[in-house]
């Protein structure tokens, strides 16, 4: 089983000087890259400072200028947010710039917020069938002259310049967790990103079972790459669990306010609602997030990483949690790469999967 970094620039108080904050993500990248990791993520959000990359690209060029060997990607270019056009232009500057080192991710988009400042308002449900016509019109435009009339963009002859490295393409990912986008994640040719946030180990295997039934749809298709991600915080100190519980729950009070729509954001900073007054309160239960995450000394993460390998997890994403100290944050980091890795080094996978 290999592992990828998803980490996010976060800042949670106006008092954090924002070049800290770049200094700090560039600096666990570097781990990262240093330790072994596949890949590195950077989202795409916007007007907010809990989840700050208003432009991936961007952000990925300033990783791969101090990186070495890490592939680096995009979880998720939110598709109705871009032209293909301009979408196919800056993913390929960026495989040209990173020498062959893009992993693009594609997805319809998290926060209806966004939505409403971003994209007129629009239900982000909708993001699905622009998602699922941008991909095609990504796949022409970078194979060459390409026209297209389509529900929601239509433009004259064109092509993607300049053209990605990588051929075809750069592999590309979409984050699944209904059954329809499985299926059809897997006739595109696109590896899997899987989350089942602070939810049980059944959710993980509900998630690998529509992995398996979309490719027994789909006879022919290479198998793609299969990811699942956690929160992970390892941490062997005697108030280490305690602290890392309590990080987990400050940005999953944040997150729960922006996927539900449920409180305010004051000049970028997301309000924290009350999880305890929410209908999944149990899902931040303190023993409930103990027994599903990656939490706990590197023993604990070696046991509880062991059953994702069984599952048949091809690559486990380590979520930093940006509620910790940088401290804090880099020790885990550094804990994981060197007592919890070597327990899964002889396992790999070919990185291209299914996008080949």
């Amino acid at each position: 089983m290999q592992f990828q970094l998803i980490i996010n620039m976060v800042r949670l108080s106006p008092a954090t000087d924002m070049r800290d904050v770049v200094k700090h993500t560039l600096e666990m990248v570097q781990m990262a890259d240093e330790g072994g990791f596949a890949i590195a993520w950077v989202p795409e959000h916007h007007a907010i400072e809990m989840t700050i990359s208003p432009g991936p690209f961007q952000l990925l060029t300033h990783w791969a200028n101090h990186t070495n060997r890490i592939r680096l990607g995009t979880a998720v270019i939110v598709a109705p947010y871009w032209h293909p056009i301009k979408l196919a232009g800056e993913a390929a500057l960026f495989d040209v710039i990173s020498n062959g080192r893009l992993e693009f991710g594609i997805g319809r988009g998290a926060y209806q917020r966004e939505f409403d400042r971003l994209a007129n308002g629009m239900d982000q449900n909708l993001g699905v069938p622009y998602m699922q016509e941008m991909l095609p019109v990504l796949k022409k435009l970078w194979a060459g002259d390409y026209e297209h009339k389509g529900e929601y963009w239509s433009f004259p002859t064109a092509t993607s310049v300049p053209k990605p490295i990588q051929k075809p393409h750069p592999p590309i990912w979409v984050a699944a967790r209904d059954p329809g986008t499985y299926d059809w994640a897997i006739k595109n040719g696109c590896n899997i990103m899987s989350w089942p946030l602070s939810r049980p180990f059944s959710e993980a295997e509900s998630y690998k079972e529509r992995f398996e039934n979309a490719l027994k749809a789909n006879p022919g298709i290479a198998r793609p790459i299969f990811m699942m991600m956690r929160s992970v915080i390892i941490d062997e100190r005697p108030d280490g669990i305690e602290n890392s519980i309590k990080a987990v729950i400050k940005l999953s009070a944040q997150f729960e306010n922006l996927f539900k729509n449920l409180g305010g954001v004051a000049n970028g900073f997301v309000e924290e609602v009350d999880i305890t007054k929410l209908g999944n309160r149990d899902e931040y239960n303190p023993a409930m997030l103990l027994e599903n995450l990656i939490i706990g000394s590197p023993e604990s993460a070696i046991a509880k990483l062991k059953r994702y390998e069984a599952l048949g997890v091809d690559h486990f994403g380590y979520q930093a949690n940006a509620a910790l100290s940088y401290a804090d944050q880099k020790r885990s980091l550094k804990l994981f790469i060197d007592e919890v890795m070597p327990a899964f080094a002889e396992s790999k996978v070919p990185m291209r999967g299914a996008a080949e």
